[in-house]
């Protein structure tokens, strides 16, 4: 049995308001033309957002273990996977209610070490009628024992694909997608930290945001029912990367592909009737 299991259950209630000055943000980090009355996709991400003092985070510039999420003795945690389900739209002006609850932790061991997965349960509610249902993944890892290398660009726009095309992972969008997410870990933005403490090669792109370029782009073909991503392997800042889909009827699969040709994201779609 894990050590953990006294935080399954535990659950947390925030709140949040829908405005326009945050919709046209994040729209404008993502070159997006909005007129409608609804957030787009993945705007949820940027609702309900940590409010720690920054004097009480982590050296990695996480908040402190042991609050709603378990503490954990492993140094680094990740995003790893989310289904989400889009029930309603969210109506721009609206105050909305996210209930949170974990519902399991399992121990593993992977090639890196030790790893701890923490599944969270997330509604989002707007009045009585709930609008978005996620559950979410995190993992928890060891330190890195070597220095990432950095990807070595091999290839050139992959194959198999009905969609192609090249994102720019530059600085100033993992910059403004940690602002409009409220995320201050450090390999997002603090070049330094991220190679000598993380021993990453450059800054790491972050895994929602890829995933709501993703959602962007199957909501182009269809109205999303249902979106699954899968974090697969570290992007990076001013590498090639590339959003790729292949869109059949009600279903579509999405993903984004360093130019040395791994997949660092992969999603499943499910379309609306």
């Amino acid at each position: 049995m894990s050590t953990y299991q006294a935080w399954v259950g535990k659950t947390l209630e925030q709140r949040d308001v829908i405005s326009q000055a945050g919709v046209d943000r994040f729209c404008a980090t993502f070159g997006l033309e909005h007129e409608g009355t609804f957030a787009p996709h993945g705007y949820h991400w940027c609702l309900c957002l940590p409010d720690t003092s920054t004097s009480e985070l982590g050296l990695d510039g996480h908040p402190p273990k042991g609050g709603f999420m378990p503490s954990i003795n492993l140094p680094r945690r990740m995003w790893a996977a989310s289904r989400v389900e889009f029930l309603r739209p969210l109506p721009l002006g609206a105050s909305i209610v996210r209930r949170s609850s974990i519902t399991a932790i399992n121990e593993k061991t992977g090639k890196t070490g030790a790893l701890v997965f923490v599944e969270v349960d997330h509604e989002t509610w707007v009045n009585d009628d709930i609008a978005i249902r996620e559950q979410q993944t995190i993992v928890y890892r060891e330190a890195a024992g070597s220095r990432t290398p950095l990807p070595k660009v091999s290839a050139g726009a992959p194959d198999g694909w009905q969609i192609v095309e090249q994102l720019k992972p530059e600085p100033t969008i993992l910059f403004r997608y940690s602002s409009l997410t409220f995320n201050t870990h450090r390999i997002h933005y603090d070049l330094p930290y991220a190679k000598s403490e993380e021993l990453y090669p450059a800054l790491v792109v972050q895994g929602p945001l890829m995933a709501t370029q993703a959602l962007q782009l199957a909501a182009q073909h269809g109205e999303i029912k249902e979106f699954s991503f899968k974090a697969l392997s570290a992007a990076f800042c001013d590498q090639p990367l590339y959003l790729t889909a292949n869109i059949n009827g009600r279903q579509g699969k999405v993903a984004t592909i360093g130019g040395d040709g791994r997949t660092c994201l992969k999603a499943d779609v499910i379309f609306k009737d």
